[in-house]
C-alpha cells in the first residue's frame, strides 16, 4: 500500500509535469521582419558594433533585421529610405532621429500604418515621443558633452576646438555645445566643420591650432575625426601635451587612451543601441510587452583606469 509520503511525492511529480506542459511556448509569427535605418555613411566604422548587435539579436530572437543607411550620410536620402521601408510594411522600424524635421513626415506614415517604431542614437526623448515611437534608446548628447567638458575643466582646459565631422546632424552640435557650456566658454568659432575626409580633417585642425596657439583642449566626436587628430598630434609632437578627448571607441582610440595621448572617451555603448531595440520590438509584437521608460545607453567614460576592460572588445561589442 502506498505510504502518505510516496503519495505526496507522486502528486508533486504529476503537478510538475502538468506545469511543464502548460508553460507557454516561445511564440512568434513566421517571417517577422524589422528594418533599422541609420543616418551613418558607409565610411563610418563606429556603426560596425551596432550591426554586430543587430545580427546577434536577430539570430537570438528568430527575426530578420535589415540594416539600411544612406551611403554618403545624406539626410534627404535617409528620408527616402524611411519612406521606402514604411511602404514595404515591415513588422517594426528602428530609426535614428538624425534630423527631426527631415524625418517627421515619412515617419508619420509609419504611425498611420501602426508600424511599431523604436528610435535610437540621435535625437531626444521628446522628439521620439512626438514621432509616436514606443521608446528611445540612446545617449543624451548635450549632457554627455557637458560631462566631457566638466572633466576637461578639471584638467585645466581654457581654450578648445570641437572637431565636428557631421555638422548637419543636430546631435553633434549638442555635444560641442555641452562641452563649451561646462567650460563656461561660448562655442562660437571653437567648433569647426571638418568634413569626413581624413586628410582634410588633419589639415583643418592643424590650421586651427596655428591660428589659435592658446588652444589646450581638443574634442572630437568619433573615430572619423579622432583618428586623423591622433596622427596629427603625433606628427607635431603634441601627443600627450594637449588635453584630447573624444566620443566613441575604435582600436585607434583605445590604443591612444592606453598610450596617454587621449585623456578619455565618451562611450555611448552602441551595442545596446543595436541589440535592445530588436529584442524589445520582438517582445512587443509577440506579447505586447514594452518597457515603460526610455533607455539611456550612455554616457560611460573610458580612460586609462578602465581601458583594458574594453580594449579587446573594441569594434565588436564596445
Amino acid at each position: 500500500m502506498m505510504s502518505q509520503r510516496n503519495r505526496l511525492s507522486s502528486i508533486l511529480l504529476l503537478l510538475s509535469a502538468s506545469f511543464v506542459v502548460l508553460q507557454p511556448s516561445y511564440v512568434y509569427a513566421e517571417n517577422e521582419r524589422f528594418i533599422m535605418i541609420s543616418h551613418a555613411p558607409d565610411s563610418d566604422p563606429w556603426w560596425n558594433t551596432v550591426k554586430n548587435a543587430v545580427k546577434e539579436a536577430g539570430d537570438i530572437m528568430g527575426v530578420e533585421v535589415l540594416y539600411r543607411n544612406p551611403a554618403s550620410g545624406d539626410l534627404a536620402d535617409m528620408a527616402r529610405i524611411v519612406e521606402q521601408s514604411v511602404a514595404s510594411n515591415p513588422d517594426g522600424l528602428i530609426v535614428t532621429i538624425a534630423d527631426f524635421d527631415v524625418l517627421k513626415k515619412p515617419l508619420e506614415k509609419a504611425l498611420r500604418k501602426k508600424i511599431p517604431l523604436i528610435t535610437i542614437n540621435s535625437g531626444t526623448h521628446q522628439q521620439s515621443q512626438a514621432l509616436g515611437a514606443l521608446l528611445h534608446i540612446g545617449q543624451p548628447e548635450y549632457q554627455a558633452g557637458y560631462g566631457a567638458g566638466q572633466k576637461a575643466k578639471q584638467a585645466g582646459v581654457s581654450h578648445f576646438v570641437c572637431v565636428n565631422h557631421y555638422i548637419t546632424n543636430p546631435s553633434s552640435v549638442e555635444r560641442c555645445q555641452g562641452y563649451a557650456d561646462a567650460l563656461g566658454i561660448k562655442l562660437g568659432n571653437s567648433m569647426i566643420d571638418s568634413s569626413q575626409d581624413p586628410t582634410h580633417i588633419e589639415k583643418k585642425v592643424q590650421a586651427y591650432l596655428r591660428r589659435h596657439p592658446a588652444t589646450n583642449g581638443i574634442l572630437t566626436l568619433g573615430p572619423t575625426s579622432a583618428t586623423p587628430v591622433i596622427r596629427l598630434l603625433d606628427k607635431i609632437r603634441l601627443a600627450g601635451k594637449i588635453h584630447f578627448s573624444t566620443f566613441d571607441l575604435s582600436d585607434e582610440i583605445t590604443h591612444a587612451i592606453e598610450q596617454g595621448s587621449i585623456a578619455f572617451s565618451v562611450d555611448q555603448q552602441p551595442y545596446l543601441q543595436g541589440y535592445m531595440p530588436v529584442v524589445m520590438l520582438a517582445l512587443y509584437k509577440r506579447y505586447g510587452i514594452i518597457p515603460a521608460n526610455d533607455m539611456d545607453s550612455g554616457p560611460a567614460f573610458i580612460d586609462k583606469n578602465n581601458v583594458n576592460s574594453v580594449i579587446t572588445l573594441s569594434g565588436t561589442v564596445r
